[in-house]
Formats: structure tokens, sequence, C-alpha cells
């Protein structure tokens, strides 16, 4: 079930990273300080699904991998560090969708991350801050031109 929903939400962060990508290039072209600003809010935006996807794929291949059964199951693949003395005592794993993990468990309580890379947490937030920043700029910019506009008109009529 974690890998079918993993994989799921890996195509939504892709088809989204898709849509947003198109939508920023088209406003890009089209000109204007706001337009040009929400166009950038648009790609960083794309790539931040495309970094969530990329997170989410490691997710997703350790819980497959966490998953299948056989002879060569227990402890669970994705989380063995190497040491077989702790490595006995894994008996879990959790998916985190945000921030992405994928932590293992053990017997005792302690857990530790494994699976996703390091840059991917940072990135993500980097970008989606970034992207939020972008588009607040862009309604700023947008407002004060329409602000300008409307105190233009009322100076031109008699």
């Amino acid at each position: 079930m974690s890998f079918l929903l993993c994989l799921l939400v890996v195509l939504v962060a892709v088809v989204s990273g898709v849509v947003f990508l198109g939508r920023g290039l088209a406003c890009v072209w089209r000109g204007g300080l706001a337009r040009s600003l929400r166009g950038l809010a648009y790609v960083v935006a794309a790539g931040a699904a495309v970094m969530y996807a990329w997170g989410m794929l490691h997710v997703v291949g350790a819980a497959l991998e966490a998953e299948d059964g056989g002879a060569d199951s227990s402890p669970i693949r994705p989380c063995r560090t190497g040491v077989r003395e702790r490595d006995y005592w894994i008996d879990d794993y959790h998916v985190w969708w945000v921030p992405v993990r994928f932590v293992c468990q053990r017997s005792d309580g302690t857990t530790y991350d494994r699976e996703v890379p390091g840059y991917v947490n940072p990135a993500l937030a980097g970008l989606t801050v970034s992207a939020v920043a972008l588009a607040v700029s862009a309604r700023s910019v947008s407002a004060r031109s329409a602000s300008a506009r409307s105190v233009d008109e009322r100076a031109r009529r008699p």
C-alpha cells in the first residue's frame, strides 16, 4: 500500500512540475515585470515539484525493497547498516511525506534516516520559499502598477 501511494505522489509531483513549467514559460515570454516574476515563480515551483518527485523516487525504491518478502528480507534491506549486531534490531520503517524521509526503526525505539539524499529537503525548502517570495513580489508589483494606473486616470479627468 505504501509503495503505490508513494508512486502516485511521484506521478502527481511530476505532472505538477510539467504544468508549472509550461505556465511559467508562457508568462515569462509575454513580458512585463509582474508577468515575468509570476512566470519565474512558476518555473521555480516546477523545480520544487521535480525535487520532491526525486526524493519520493528514492522513498519508492526503498519501500519497494522493504515490502519485498523472500529469503533475504529480514532485516529490512534498505535499513541495513552493515553491522550485523545492530541490523538484527531493525523491525519497522516509516515514510514521511514532508520532509521527504524514509525512517528505519529499531526495536529499542531508536530511529534513523536512509535512502533519501541529504540535499533533497534543503533544496526543496529553498525552492518552495523562493517560489512563494517571487509570487508575492509579482502580486505586489501588479498591485502597484494598478494603483499607479488609477492615479494617472484620475489626474487626466477634467
